[in-house]
């Protein structure tokens, strides 16, 4: 049978409980263990794939076209896991599912509630992922806070799975933030206090604390919590705010969190367990914390307000730039900023240029002009799905003389639509879960500088689009230098556009950022890094 361990969080929401379950993930894989994650999301949204990014960061596309959240990137990055759509599970779903089986009469007549008919779904869930996943230990995240109103049936459920998998099959973790008083430099247990108070009410009692804050906690204000909060003192860990997110592991490692789950959970491995510090994590947490040369990037999206609408994309710089011992300093542009002030004072003093993933008209002009600006002047340049696509209507409209050139999804209208609409999206009207989503295979086109990233023939690549290169115009824009080096097996579906003739200037319909681990950053991110240092250097003599 799986163990589960539950993580749920108090005071305030933001303050790391995917990075903390991703931590956890990761220590207990480390001691030999199969392990899946699972986020429950209390918003009633089926999945956050319609949502804005403003709301919600960045959808988190998983191998079988799961629409998920953001945390799912960082169980990724941190365990080294490729997870599917059921390690999200959000109440839109719960109650979607319940509500027709009900209109089917699956439940006989009878008053459809709360507990136990949602309750009972989302255990049933956890219960198939366990057994989809094979799994020794199931870490669990409830999203939000203890107290939130749509919280409360999944933590009823979390809450019932003790008394039905067997006490020592689960495992509670309160996260909770210590805020300080400026005035005095104070951290404050109470509103820990109170959170762990509200769990208890509920009727969780947590098996340990781990304490976020801003500034390392003193030894007595553990043993207050442990008063007041009824957990051992072996039980309360601390986090203070770190350099770098993959810190967290080897501090609660070493504060003794491996040996305080296994000892409650009777877990016993067939492998010598041996410490994150000696299987490598330390030396990556020793690289990112030594000082490196700066590489400048900037990024040109439409979100850029909230860092988190583009994480995976934040990430897989970071990796490209420990990979060549560089520090990425990202500036974040706004592309309606380029479109009303031009690209120059934005983007001459950068050493590469990323332009990422989004959908709708705004800010695309200022991308065309970032694209152009890149082109012309020989930056380095990595477009991500949208990005790629920018890429084609400026090649359409600057080289191949098609002024009017652009995509069906910003003018439906245009004479030239370099980009349109893919086949089998025609007659699709739902806007939740349609897209082309998931993994699909690339053959890579040999002699490119993609083939040379990759350096093998066929890769399989995560998607989250509708619109696609118009075959229509491939022979014209290969003509004016813009090569398709990947395409789909069937060779109909472009996947990789590169410019001739430039030091690095490729875009994928793909998103890659979502493959990229912090020991093993994707070839794609890893080679534009690796070129814009190189041209930057060069430039520098």
């Amino acid at each position: 049978m799986a163990k589960f361990v539950f993580v749920t969080g108090g005071v305030v929401s933001s303050v790391g409980k995917g990075v903390c379950v991703g931590s956890i993930g990761k220590i207990l894989k480390n001691q030999g263990f199969e392990v899946s994650l699972l986020k429950l999301d209390p918003y009633l949204n089926v999945d956050p794939g319609t949502m804005s990014p403003y709301q919600h960061g960045e959808v988190f596309v998983t191998t079988d076209g799961g629409e998920t959240d953001l945390d799912l990137g960082h169980y990724e990055r941190f365990v080294d896991v490729d997870l599917t759509r059921s390690s999200n599970l959000t109440a839109g779903q719960v109650y979607s599912e319940v509500i027709s089986r009900e209109r089917k009469g699956e439940f006989l007549g009878g008053t459809i509630q709360v507990v136990p008919h949602l309750t009972d779904r989302i255990k049933q869930h956890m219960h198939d992922l366990a057994e989809e996943s094979d799994a020794d230990v199931i870490v669990v995240e409830v999203g939000g806070t203890v107290g939130d109103i749509e919280g409360l049936p999944f933590l009823e459920a979390i809450r019932q799975m003790r008394n039905e998998v067997g006490r020592d099959n689960v495992f509670y973790i309160h996260l909770t933030f210590l805020p300080s008083i400026s005035s005095t430099g104070e951290l404050k247990t109470k509103p820990t206090q109170h959170s762990v108070r509200e769990l208890r009410g509920i009727g969780i009692h947590p098996d340990a604390i781990v304490c976020r804050s801003d500034s390392p906690v003193p030894e007595s204000l553990r043993q207050k919590i442990v008063v007041h909060c009824d957990v051992p003192l072996e039980g309360v860990f601390t986090v203070p705010t770190v350099s770098s997110i993959y810190e967290v592991p080897l501090l609660l490692e070493k504060q003794g969190i491996p040996q305080l789950i296994t000892d409650s959970l009777n877990l016993i491995s067939d492998e010598k367990s041996i410490t994150l510090s000696l299987n490598g994590w330390g030396q990556l947490v020793e690289r990112i914390k030594t000082p490196k040369e700066n590489l400048k990037i900037g990024l040109v999206g439409k979100y850029v307000d909230l860092h988190d609408a583009y994480m995976s994309v934040k990430e897989a710089l970071i990796h490209a730039g420990l990979f060549h011992s560089l520090n990425i300093d990202i500036d974040w542009i706004a592309a309606e900023e380029i479109e009303k002030n031009g690209p120059d004072q934005f983007l001459k003093d950068l050493q590469g240029i990323v332009i990422p993933g989004g959908f709708g008209d705004r800010g695309i002009e200022g991308m065309v002009s970032a694209v152009q600006y890149a082109r012309e002047n020989k930056i380095p340049y990595l477009g991500l799905c949208l990005g790629m696509q920018v890429m084609v209507i400026e090649a359409a409209r600057n080289l191949l003389g098609k002024k009017s050139a652009n995509s069906q999804e910003f003018d439906a209208n245009t004479p030239d639509p370099v980009i349109h609409l893919m086949e089998d999206q025609v007659d699709v009207t739902q806007k939740g879960g349609t897209m082309r989503l998931g993994v699909y295979p690339c053959v890579i086109q040999s002699d490119s500088l993609t083939s040379r990233a990759y350096d093998e023939s066929l890769v399989m690549e995560r998607h989250r689009h509708r619109y696609e290169v118009n075959n229509d115009y491939r022979e014209g824009l290969l003509e004016v230098g813009l090569k398709p080096t990947g395409l789909s097996p069937d060779g109909n579906l472009v996947e990789i556009m590169e410019i001739e003739d430039h030091p690095f200037m490729a875009g994928t319909q793909f998103h890659p950022e979502f493959l990229s681990r912090p020991v093993r950053p994707h070839p794609m991110f890893r080679e534009f890094v690796g070129k814009s240092y190189e041209v930057a250097k060069k430039s520098a003599l």
